[in-house]
């Protein structure tokens, strides 16, 4: 099963960059046959997003739900990648 790691942020965000580093970390650190996607959104690209998380950046969804926003716990998130 692929999971599906979404950041939605904005440039020059100092927590995007924290949060891409830790997503990064997360994913490197899991067993070799997790298949995970990684992308990214820019609220500033999309109207939605904006509108919806714009004080909440940096967000992470994992298939489409929202996990976490601001900074990224590390250990919650490769609970939640390992636990489908």
């Amino acid at each position: 099963m692929t999971r599906t790691i979404t950041l939605i942020g904005k440039p020059e965000c100092h927590l995007c960059d924290d949060a891409r580093e830790a997503v990064s970390r997360v994913v490197a650190g899991l067993e070799p046959a997790a298949s995970i996607t990684i992308e990214e959104k820019s609220i500033l690209d999309d109207e939605a997003l904006y509108t919806k998380y714009w004080e909440q950046i940096p967000v992470v969804l994992i298939d489409g739900e929202q996990h976490t926003f601001w900074r990224v716990d590390e250990k919650r998130l490769a609970a939640a990648l390992t636990d489908a």
